[in-house]
């Protein structure tokens, strides 16, 4: 059968076994982009060696991509994990690019050669793994094998944020490169963090976008200044953190202690807080008081 037809998860039952073959029922599939300097040029057995050697699990990895193209295009995989490849020798668009860059915290001439790249891969986890995390870092274990290929940058788009290709490699993460990943802080790149300047509010408003795909609630919180950008993506990952291990369900009015002595209660966006209006919702915390504590 084509790579065409196992692309789209049309499994036959003469199918080599050895073959990927996509999820048919996956949807709304994760997904993560890789942008490079210049068009994207994969061999396919150059990626298969470095998905092989990135962690002892991936020994076994395989690429499939579909030589008929000009772009990369196909499928890459190991034990439950495939994960669909769809190449463009082109640019992303400047409003996904600029979602993502803006907010993200690494230096402005690094950002400027993100925004002149060329060319671009985007990753859709396509396998078997049902937890969401796991499907994460699949990806960013092939985002880190593809970068390098003349790699600029990953970007999630879902969660508007992004960081430097060179931290996804396995020169950078070593031999425990998927461990490394699952315990990145949620709010570097499997979810983000975006800081707002509001006119006409003192302070600025910081909230985390794409924890929904986590199944995690994304969070809004009013801090003083810039200077307590650390302060909060710290707080928000250990919340998140804590919901998506724990599986907890947040609610508006909902109390917790998120510090050894530092409570905060969770509410609906009030209606003239217009710029948290997001069809990703979240929810906005308030520190209280212990005295305060589920009432």
């Amino acid at each position: 059968m084509s790579i065409f037809n196992r692309f789209f998860g049309r499994k036959e039952e003469s199918t080599d076994a050895d073959k990927l073959t996509a999820n048919s029922e996956a949807e709304n599939p994760l997904a993560l982009t890789v942008l490079f300097a210049g068009q994207p040029a994969i061999d396919a057995n150059e990626l298969t060696k470095t998905l092989g050697a990135y962690h002892p699990s991936m020994r076994r990895a395989r690429v499939e991509l579909e030589p008929s193209l000009e772009a990369p295009f196909g499928l890459v995989g190991w034990e439950k994990h495939v994960v669909k490849l769809v190449g463009f020798n082109a640019p992303m668009p400047k409003e996904s690019v600029e979602a993502c860059v803006a907010p993200s915290h690494y230096p402005a001439e690094v950002k400027a050669q993100v925004r002149a790249h060329l060319g671009h891969i985007i990753l859709y986890y396509a396998g078997f793994e049902e937890n969401p995390l796991e499907q994460y870092v699949a990806l960013a274990a092939v985002a880190g094998a593809l970068v390098e290929f003349d790699g600029l940058a990953v970007l999630n788009e879902t969660a508007r944020t992004s960081l430097p290709a060179g931290i996804f490699t396995h020169a950078e993460l070593g031999d425990d490169s998927l461990e490394v990943l699952r315990d990145f802080p949620l709010t570097t790149i499997f979810c983000g963090f975006v800081k707002y300047d509001v006119e006409g509010v003192q302070g600025v408003w910081m909230r985390t976008y794409g924890a929904g795909a986590l199944g995690c609630n994304d969070l809004a919180a009013l801090a003083e200044g810039h200077h307590e950008g650390s302060k909060y993506s710290e707080l928000f990952n250990n919340i998140l953190r804590y919901q998506f291990d724990s599986g907890a369900e947040f609610a508006a009015g909902h109390t917790m202690q998120v510090g050894e002595s530092t409570y905060a209660k969770l509410r609906e966006p009030l209606e003239s807080e217009y710029f948290l209006h997001d069809p990703q919702k979240a929810l906005v915390m308030e520190m209280i008081t212990e005295a305060q504590i589920n009432q």
